[in-house]
């Protein structure tokens, strides 16, 4: 029988591993653990207005699972998929402290690293592992050039005496979306390819029963990860059977529940039944963002399989809003409260009162929302992607501006507005800058951005520029509703993420017109909202942008080569009558 390459390697591999494999467990024996699991906090150590998730209220609810589980006859693992940082004023501030600390008083186990670990220098993410009583893990992170890891690439965990290996891993994405400065020293390989070199060590030196990838990668219904780099789909397909038993993921922020195969449940509420997506016999698991759920796997070892017993996701003071007989509205939880825990209330308080000294500072007001949640800024123009930019172009005096959907984190509110919500809205503290370039130049660089797909950190938002996007290029642009010259120059506004070549944007730093404001985007944008408040939404409202379709693509290069076909009767009557052809 004829083996591919790869086949060929794995059989051998497996040949060699087999004197490995000594069984460490009891045949017949029935070992129970579950896996309790988080992803994306992304510093929501605090509640929200209305009362939900929070660390106080995950403390509890963690402590009840775990009592549960052990009563039981288990033992438990608890993991978050990474993402700690980013988000939340209060935790930027303070660079995760409260987050870290908490999570330690939780009981977490482990943590994959995340992009997001990455906004910071490197030196906050040595301070922050050295704050935490858990590993922070990846296998694949790399210090460029070399062979050596970064970071502790598993951990292992006894668990009724059953052995369990973690291995973390970061999406390769993080090259691309994180702050180039952050990370020019390090390198992160494939994934497949370092959970096959991680297992055969894991195999050789500690000889667990089970291995948990913990990866922060991302999951895409059936693979389909669009311009995103390979997740947790993808990793389960190219691994070898049996290689891993279970994924705990994070980075897309889905509630991975499956309606059926290859197809997740959309907009999944609290409270609704949850399978988990299975991929060449590995569990995919994934709890959305921000500590919202606690997902929870409970699985049987025996005579060597895992079997998923149960599994769900469990919602962390969850509420939806209702309308009562008077009109008012009330918010409900979608199950019982969960109560806050007293000791985190005790350790997360301070800190959340010294940062709300600084943050609890009226900037300015609106008269409706500025819309930034993820699912509209990495898809389509905003208004408040309007507001952002129109701010970086008045610092710069630029005559349009750009930027990635992905650096505008939340919306803005109806009503007061406070820095605490400019600083969730902008929590990066990127610098505006700009740069002059010629319409040649300009048109080279929106070919690029402007193609940028949907779905995707780097889907660029636009101000004062309108234009017609392929796929491939760029036609029909306009600055200020003017058609753009090729040997005019213009100034264009954008960040210092962009800028750096982050998103996948091209690299302006170098460019002999580029300038650094030395101003802070959000600070920008506390001035400008400041200076022009009360804001009008119907002021900010996008327009001008246009992506073509497959079917308008097709449309329009059909009509262009209608065009260029020449015209018969025309070149008959040229080649009789030339002088005739001519005056027609």
């Amino acid at each position: 029988m004829f083996l591919s390459p790869r086949k060929g390697r794995w059989l051998a591999l497996t040949v060699l591993l087999l004197p490995m494999l000594a069984q460490a467990w009891q045949t017949d024996r029935s070992y129970r653990f579950s896996i309790l699991h988080t992803n994306d906090h992304h510093g929501r150590y605090w509640t929200n207005a209305q009362g939900e998730y929070g660390l106080a209220a995950q403390k509890t609810l963690m402590d009840q699972q775990r009592y549960d589980v052990q009563a039981k006859g288990g033992g438990a693992l608890i993991l978050s998929a990474g993402d700690v940082n980013t988000g939340v004023p209060e935790s930027d501030m303070l660079d995760a402290e409260p987050d870290i600390r908490g999570m330690n008083l939780v009981g977490y186990d482990a943590m994959a690293l995340g992009n997001h670990e990455f906004d910071k220098p490197l030196s906050v993410l040595q301070k922050q592992q050295k704050w935490a009583k858990f590993p922070f893990l990846s296998a694949n992170i790399y210090q460029k050039g070399t062979d050596t890891r970064l970071f502790k690439p598993w951990a292992t965990f006894n668990r009724m005496g059953l052995k369990i290996a973690v291995i973390g891993l970061t999406t390769t994405d993080t090259l691309r979306i994180a702050n180039p400065e952050n990370i020019a020293t390090i390198d992160i390989r494939d994934p497949v390819k370092e959970t096959e070199k991680a297992v055969a060590e894991l195999r050789a030196s500690e000889k667990p029963d089970v291995i948990i990838a913990l990866t922060h990668m991302g999951h895409y219904d059936d693979g389909q990860h669009g311009s995103n780099a390979p997740g947790d789909v993808e990793l389960a397909r190219s691994l070898p059977p049996g290689t891993i038993n279970v994924i705990i993921g994070g980075h897309s922020q889905d509630a991975v529940c499956m309606e059926k195969e290859n197809v997740s449940v959309k907009d999944y509420q609290p409270g609704q039944p949850c399978q988990p997506d299975r991929q060449n016999g590995v569990w995919i698991m994934q709890a959305k963002e921000w500590g919202k759920f606690v997902g929870r796997g409970d699985f049987t070892f025996r005579n060597g399989e895992l079997t998923l017993e149960n599994y769900q996701l469990i919602p962390v003071n969850l509420k939806h809003k209702v309308k009562n007989l008077d009109g008012s509205e009330s918010w409900l939880t979608w199950q019982e409260e969960i109560p806050p825990n007293s000791a985190m209330m005790k350790l997360l308080t301070p800190f959340q009162l010294r940062a709300g000294k600084q943050l609890d500072v009226k900037v300015g007001s609106s008269d409706g929302v500025f819309v930034g949640e993820r699912d509209k800024v990495r898809f389509e123009q905003t208004n408040l992607g309007q507001l952002i930019l129109r701010a970086q172009m008045a610092a710069t005096k630029a005559d349009f501006a750009v930027m990635s959907g992905g650096g505008i984190r939340t919306s803005l509110a109806q009503g007061n507005l406070s820095w605490r919500d400019l600083l969730q809205v902008q929590p990066f503290g990127n610098q505006v800058v700009s740069v002059t370039l010629s319409g040649n130049e300009l048109l080279s660089y929106l070919a690029t951005v402007a193609n940028i797909k949907v779905d995707s950190g780097g889907f660029a938002q636009f101000s004062n520029i309108s234009l017609v996007a392929d796929g491939k290029g760029v036609s029909d642009v306009k600055i200020n509703g003017e058609p753009l010259q090729k040997d005019k120059t213009y100034r264009m506004a954008t960040n210092s993420f962009n800028a750096s070549g982050g998103d996948g944007y091209p690299n302006i730093e170098t460019h002999a017109g580029f300038s650094n404001s030395g101003q802070r985007d959000a600070d920008v944008l506390r001035d400008y909202v400041s200076q022009h408040s009360p804001l009008k939404v119907s002021d900010y409202q996008p327009s001008g942008i246009v992506h073509l379709t497959a079917a308008q693509i097709e449309e329009r290069n059909k009509a262009q080569e209608k065009q260029r076909k020449p015209s018969y009767p025309q070149m008959i009557l040229a080649w009789i009558w030339p002088r005739a052809a001519q005056q027609h």
